[in-house]
């Protein structure tokens, strides 16, 4: 399992970060390309892995047992990891992993045992987009103070949680985090 997990942390970090010669033009320029994940830039796309939600017999007794036996730092909800965002490095940003009772009925209507998380931008224009594809829209987006979340469907029954996060509440709110 850590392997996994430091296999989604490696992805999401690559697929974070914008390579190629384009680093090299002005800034103004950079900022107007589509894609890049400046704050200028709202392109509605997703940005990275936002957590990895599972069924669990034992939640309690799986965040225990990856706390002494991997090292996560766990709370009630399970671990966040921190990362650094690579278009902003002094910007903390998070990840969650999260068992879940088994049965829940947060990953409804899925069968799966398990929901991935996506940390988006531009949730509001990203739900036009699937809507206009036919991609099932299970609800409405939802604001928090930490970010907007929407679930949908994929194409082979899987439940999807989109979030457009708020990192610097988490921040603030401060606490352990797993590294």
């Amino acid at each position: 399992m850590k392997k996994l997990l430091l296999i989604f942390l490696f992805f999401s970090v690559i697929f974070a970060c914008n390579s190629g010669p384009e680093k090299t033009k002005p800034m103004a320029v950079e900022d107007q390309k589509p894609g890049n994940n400046n704050q200028q830039d709202t392109t509605p796309k997703v940005t990275g892995l936002g957590g990895i939600f599972f069924f669990s017999d034992d939640p309690e007794g799986s965040r225990e047992w990856y706390a002494k036996n991997l090292g996560l730092e766990v709370n009630q909800w399970g671990s966040s990891f921190e990362f650094r965002n690579a278009n902003r490095p002094e910007e903390i940003n998070y990840l969650q992993w999260s068992p879940f009772k088994t049965g829940s009925e947060y990953f409804e209507p899925s069968k799966k045992e398990f929901m991935i998380n996506y940390r988006v931008q531009n949730i509001e224009g990203l739900v036009k987009k699937l809507e206009s594809n036919g991609v099932t829209i299970l609800d409405n987006i939802e604001t928090f103070d930490y970010g907007k979340f929407v679930h949908i469907m994929d194409h082979e029954g899987n439940k999807i949680e989109l979030w457009e996060p708020v990192d610097s509440v988490f921040t603030a709110m401060g606490g352990k985090t797993t590294k």
